[in-house]
C-alpha cells in the first residue's frame, strides 16, 4: 500500500493494480478486501473511466478474451481455450457506451475486468470462475480508429443482422460449453441494443445488464432507506428522472414494481408517480408515437415542457435522479426550486464519471442550506456546511451485483427475476443504521461492503428457492448462517 501510495496519479495506481493482479493474485486480491473505500475508486469508476480511454497506451498484456467478427463460426472454440474449464460468471461488453464516455470499442476490456474483480473482492466468488470478454465488432469512434495503439478491429461498427447473429453464436456458445446456471451480465451496451438483448436472452439464459437492472436496484435501496429520513412510504412520493436511457428507464420500472408490490396498486398506476425528462423535454402523452418502446410507459397526460426547471416547477417532485450522463445539468436554479418544494430534497447526480455528474456534492448542499440528501454515481469528500460534515454516499452498483451474483450461484438459479432484484434492494436498504443517518448517509458505509454482499446473497438465494428457479438443492442454510 505505501508503493501504491506513492503514485500521485489515479491512472498511475491503476496501472500498479493491474500489474500486481497479473504478478500476485492473492496479495491483490487482499489489498483490494482490505482497502476497499481507497481502492474501489482506482479499480472502478471513476479511475476506470481514464483507463478505459488510454487502454491501447498502457496496454501490456491481454486480461479477459476477446471474441471479435473474424471469429463468427468459431465462438465455442475460442471459449474451450480459456484456460480455466468451470466458468460460473461472465461479464461481456462490446465496447458501445462505456460510462459516459460512449464509445471505446475493444478498449471498453477495463470494465469487465474490474466488474469480476469485484465479484471477487467484494462478493466472494473465485476469481477462477470468472471470465471477463469483451465482443469486438469494431467502433464508430474515428479517432480510435486513426490511433496507432488501438488494440481492436479497425472497422466501423457491424450494426443490424450480422451483429446479432454473432450475439446469439456467442450466448449459445456459452451455455453449451458451461452449462445454463452460467451467469452472463451485460455491461455497457448502447440502449438499442441493450434492451433487446436483455429482452431477447432473459427467458432462456441466466442474464442480467448492471446498466438497467444493477443501477435500479441499487437506487431502489437508497430510496426504501431514505423513507426514514424524508417520511412516509414509496407511493407518497413523486419521481422525477433527468435521462430516460438504460439506467432512468430501468430504475423507473423498479421503483413502480416495489410500489405495486407495497400497495397491491396495478403497476400502471403505481407509473403515475414517476416522470422522465430526455434530451426533447418531458415525456408526456402527445409524443407517445414518436418514442422508443421503453419510454412509452412513461408518457403521461401533461403539457409539453422543454426544460428540466420548467418540469421540475410543474411536476413538483420530491426525489430528483441524474442518469443524463450529461455533466452539470442540475443548474443551481434547479436544485433551489427542488428545495424551495421540499424541507429536504433527494437529489441523486449518478452519472459516472464524476466530471458527467449532474451536480457536486458540495453544489447539493450549499444550494439547499444544507438541506439535501444527496448521492451520486462517483465518490465525494465529505463537505462541510454552516459547522455540520456531511458524508455524500455513493449510490455504486458494487453495491448489489457481486452480491446478487453470489446468490444467483449459489442458489443454482437459472433465471433472473424481478422479485431478485428486490430483494437485494432490501437487503441493502436494511444495512443502513441511524447512526449513518445521522450523517446523512441513505447508504451503509463501503467498508462494510462484503458483509452487505453476504446479506444480499442470502436473501436473493433464498429468493430463488422460494421462486421455484433453483437447481441446487442444499447448502442454502449453511449460507445463510455464515452470512
Amino acid at each position: 500500500m505505501q508503493s501504491i501510495r506513492n503514485y500521485d496519479v489515479p491512472l498511475h495506481k491503476y496501472m500498479a493494480m493491474m500489474d500486481l493482479e497479473e504478478r500476485n493474485e492473492r496479495l491483490f486480491y487482499k489489498l483490494l478486501i482490505n482497502n476497499v473505500e481507497e481502492l474501489l475508486p482506482i479499480v472502478y469508476t471513476p479511475t476506470v473511466a481514464e483507463a478505459c480511454q488510454k487502454y491501447g497506451s498502457i496496454f501490456k498484456r491481454p486480461q479477459g478474451l476477446y471474441i471479435s467478427l473474424k471469429e463468427k463460426g468459431k465462438i465455442l472454440e475460442v471459449l474451450k481455450n480459456w484456460p480455466e474449464r468451470s466458468i460460473q460468471v461472465i461479464v461481456v461488453t462490446d465496447g458501445e457506451r462505456i460510462l459516459g464516455l460512449g464509445d471505446l470499442g475493444c478498449q471498453g476490456m477495463g470494465i469487465p475486468v474490474g466488474k469480476l474483480a469485484l465479484y471477487t473482492a467484494l462478493g466472494g466468488v473465485r476469481p477462477s470462475v470468472c471470465l471477463p470478454v469483451t465482443i469486438d465488432v469494431g467502433t464508430n469512434s474515428q479517432k480510435l480508429l486513426d490511433d496507432e495503439f488501438y488494440i481492436g478491429l479497425r472497422q466501423k461498427r457491424a450494426t443490424g443482422k450480422e451483429y446479432y447473429d454473432l450475439l446469439e453464436e456467442f450466448m449459445s456458445a456459452v451455455k453449451q460449453n458451461y452449462g445454463e446456471k452460467v451467469l452472463v451480465q451485460f455491461e455497457d451496451f448502447a440502449n438499442h441494443n441493450a434492451f433487446e438483448l436483455l429482452a431477447k436472452y432473459k427467458t432462456s439464459h441466466l442474464v442480467f445488464n448492471d446498466d438497467i437492472q444493477g443501477t435500479a436496484s441499487v437506487v431502489l435501496a437508497g430510496l426504501v432507506a431514505s423513507l426514514k429520513l424524508l417520511g412516509g412510504n414509496l407511493a407518497d412520493h413523486t419521481f422525477l428522472f433527468f435521462g430516460a436511457g438504460e439506467a432512468g428507464t430501468g430504475i423507473a420500472e423498479l421503483i413502480a414494481l416495489e410500489i405495486s408490490t407495497k400497495t397491491n396498486i396495478p403497476v400502471e398506476e403505481a407509473c403515475k408517480k414517476i416522470w422522465l425528462v430526455d434530451s426533447k423535454g418531458l415525456i408526456v402523452g402527445s409524443r407517445k408515437e414518436s418514442l422508443q418502446h421503453f419510454k412509452r410507459p412513461w408518457a403521461h397526460d401533461h403539457e409539453p415542457l422543454s426544460t428540466l426547471l420548467d418540469a421540475v416547477k410543474a411536476i413538483k417532485p420530491s426525489v430528483l435522479i441524474g442518469t443524463s450522463g450529461v455533466g452539470h445539468t442540475f443548474t443551481k436554479d434547479v436544485v433551489e426550486a427542488m428545495a424551495a418544494i421540499n424541507m429536504k430534497p433527494l437529489i441523486m447526480a449518478l452519472s459516472n464519471p464524476t466530471t458527467q455528474a449532474e451536480c457536486t456534492a458540495e453544489q447539493a448542499y450549499t444550494w439547499t442550506e444544507g438541506r439535501a440528501i444527496f448521492s451520486s454515481g462517483s465518490p465525494f469528500d465529505p463537505y462541510e456546511y454552516n459547522g455540520k460534515t456531511f458524508i455524500p454516499v455513493q449510490a455504486n452498483n458494487a453495491y448489489i451485483f457481486p452480491g446478487l451474483g453470489f446468490g444467483l450461484v449459489i442458489s443454482g438459479a437459472i433465471r433472473v427475476h424481478d422479485e431478485m432484484l428486490l430483494a437485494a434492494s432490501e437487503a441493502l436498504a436494511n444495512q443502513v443504521t441511524q447512526e449513518h443517518y445521522d450523517k446523512g448517509m441513505i447508504y451503509p458505509p463501503l467498508t462494510n461492503i462484503r458483509k452487505i454482499s453476504a446479506h444480499i446473497a442470502a436473501n436473493v438465494a433464498a429468493k430463488a428457492y422460494e421462486l421455484g428457479e433453483s437447481r441446487r438443492d442444499s447448502g442454502l442454510e449453511l449460507f445463510t448462517s455464515r452470512a
